[in-house]
């Protein structure tokens, strides 16, 4: 199972968005739907699904956060792997593009022969890239953290922080603004990389310009965890605002959300019976922390 999940807030849009994401590239389906009933927001729909092979949950539980570019998919297409990488990535754009709107337009940059930023009909952003063939292979899909506002700069120290947290993890490149392209300063962060958990990739900016969003909620990073032990330790280094746990939830110092959840949890959800199914969640839903004892207890009756 894979350590670090992408978790994707929607309104009443999670199914919908997760049958249209699995058409956009392969490897791609929708592996266990699932209800989560009478929660605060009323019936959720919890949809966890594969793209191009890399896991990511996503959820309806109503309007309160709303996804924007501070989290974006970077979708890695490599001619090199894909002979038709340059056609894919043009398909995968337009299907993007219906209804959604280009925040930098498809096209060549200076670091690559086509790029472009999209936000699609959903809100969650895209950065579609053809990669270097001759360069470092690199995962089809990898969040990027757009570090603006008042975590402006912290791009470098974000990274080494994450890389300091979760283990067999290790910095990548970091390209630097050079002077001359105000307001971003000169040595901060224009690109970087690092990888958690093995390879689990990972891409840090920093923007100086205005922006008019930051991390929230609606873009969230799932732990898994196996035991108390590592709940425990997870929640420790990263919690780093008391008011914004809950359920689960924790705010780090950056203000990145992420949810530190028991991979026997989602068992009991997925294998329980309806009576087993609500004694779990009537007790996760008091709690801010998860208790894996008190959760066996709940799911045993």
């Amino acid at each position: 199972m894979q350590k670090i999940v992408p978790h994707l807030w929607f309104d009443k849009e999670a199914k919908e968005a997760a049958d249209f994401y699995t058409t956009l590239f392969p490897d791609s389906r929708v592996t266990s739907p699932f209800v989560l009933k009478d929660t605060p927001s009323g019936d959720c729909d919890v949809m966890s699904f594969t793209l191009w092979g890399h896991p990511v949950v996503a959820i309806s539980a109503g309007p309160m956060f709303k996804l924007n570019p501070s989290i974006s998919l970077m979708v890695n297409f490599d001619p090199s792997l894909d002979p038709d990488a340059r056609k894919r990535i043009d398909d995968v754009w337009a299907k993007l593009a219906d209804g959604g709107s280009a925040l930098m337009p498809l096209d060549k940059y200076p670091f690559s022969e086509r790029y472009g930023w999209i936000r699609d009909r959903y809100g969650l952003t895209w950065q579609l890239i053809l990669t270097n063939p001759e360069g470092e292979p690199r995962p089809t899909i990898m969040p990027a953290f757009l570090f603006v506002g008042d975590v402006w700069g912290k791009a470098e120290e974000a990274g080494a922080f994450y890389t300091s947290v979760f283990k067999d993890s290790t910095r990548g490149m970091i390209a630097r603004y050079p002077a001359g392209l105000e307001p971003d300063k000169e040595g901060t962060v224009m690109f970087s990389e690092f990888a958690l958990e093995g390879d689990q990739r990972f891409v840090a900016m920093d923007s100086a310009r205005e922006h008019g969003y930051s991390f929230n909620e609606a873009f969230s990073l799932l732990v898994n965890c196996e035991t108390q032990d590592e709940i425990d330790y997870y929640w420790g280094r990263l919690s780093a605002d008391p008011k914004a746990e809950v359920c689960g939830w924790l705010k780090d110092k950056y203000g990145v959300s992420w949810q530190i959840v028991p991979t026997r949890m989602n068992e009991m959800l997925e294998a329980g019976d309806d009576a087993a199914i609500a004694r779990v969640q009537a007790a996760f839903m008091k709690m801010k922390k998860f208790d894996l004892a008190e959760l066996e207890a709940a799911y045993s009756g």
